[in-house]
């Protein structure tokens, strides 16, 4: 099915029903709808990866926190859009959006497997977006090319802080929950071109 003409505005209700007929996954960027770009064998272990290691993490931890997979959409109620992060991790109650039952308003963390084609819009206005969110508190980008995460966290003074970490040997340190994961998880069967 593809993307709608976009001679017009929709509004969220004809994207919502567009989306749920197709087979490929859109944005929603207040009235414009977005196709996103078709993912890469690393790109989708690197996400599984992920998601997977948060999962086993926050129930060894008995947390009140739920790691989500790529295909569950955020509402970004203030700047009407919905967007599909890599993964995420809400804690307490899952809020659900009033125009989407199935969209979530509130996670905590925020992870995108970067790609040649998204790069920049994950590292700028990707992130400013998730920034209209009160309950975002760590952004982590993980490149699909090298061994190279960086993530940001919003400290109690509300200042973002980056660290980075490079090499099969690092380890990402996740301090909304205070738990490490191995790059070579995160990377696990990811083949890099020579």
């Amino acid at each position: 099915m593809n993307p709608p003409t976009q001679s017009k505005l929709y509004s969220i209700e004809e994207y919502l029903k567009f989306e749920a007929k197709s087979e490929l996954r859109h944005e929603y960027e207040d009235g414009l709808i977005l196709e996103m770009s078709g993912g890469s064998i690393n790109h989708g272990r690197i996400c599984g990866n992920a998601y997977a290691g948060f999962r086993h993490r926050l129930r060894d931890k008995n947390a009140d926190c739920e790691a989500f997979p790529d295909n569950v959409k955020v509402r970004l109620e203030a700047i009407n859009q919905f967007v599909y992060p890599d993964t995420m991790v809400v804690c307490g109650k899952v809020e659900r959006s009033d125009k989407d039952a199935e969209s979530i308003i509130n996670p905590r963390v925020v992870v995108e497997v970067l790609s040649k084609s998204t790069v920049d819009y994950d590292r700028g206005d990707k992130f400013h977006k998730y920034m209209q969110l009160e309950s975002f508190r760590e952004y982590i980008l993980i490149d699909q090319y090298r061994f190279v995460v960086e993530t940001f966290y919003k400290n109690e003074q509300d200042f973002w802080e980056i660290s980075r970490v490079t090499g099969e040997e690092g380890e990402l340190y996740i301090k909304s929950f205070d738990f490490s994961i191995p790059l070579k998880e995160l990377y696990q069967n990811v083949e890099f071109d020579e």
